[in-house]
């Protein structure tokens, strides 16, 4: 049986989420059968910038809506633009209408 990866598991569920949506650790973490694996998934996305493939990490946030994962970007306010620029409206950190734009691979991808 091969070995599973789920650091790159992680970025192929993250590579699905379509532009103008975000998800969240915690999403995917059950998604992939890990319920409790929220904070291993946070450490998938600060490891995205090794993958082969681009994977958009800047769409996964957290369960409140706000973009937790900013500080591990280029520049401190790199997420907030790439959200923006998929037309997402961000304040103080938080998305916008966050429960209108989630994604969830448990429901989309089932």
């Amino acid at each position: 049986m091969e070995q599973r990866n789920f650091f790159q598991e992680v970025h192929e569920v993250v590579r699905l989420v379509p532009a103008g949506r975000v998800t969240t650790y915690g999403a995917i973490a059950h998604y992939l059968g890990s319920r409790r694996g929220a904070r291993m998934v946070g450490w998938a996305m600060m490891a995205a910038h090794t993958a082969n493939e681009y994977v958009p990490a800047h769409r996964v946030i957290n369960r409140n809506g706000q973009l937790t994962g900013r500080q591990h970007f280029a520049t401190p306010t790199a997420m907030q633009e790439a959200l923006e620029a998929e037309g997402l409206l961000v304040i103080d950190d938080e998305v916008q209408e966050f429960k209108r734009l989630f994604w969830d691979p448990a429901a989309e991808l089932e």
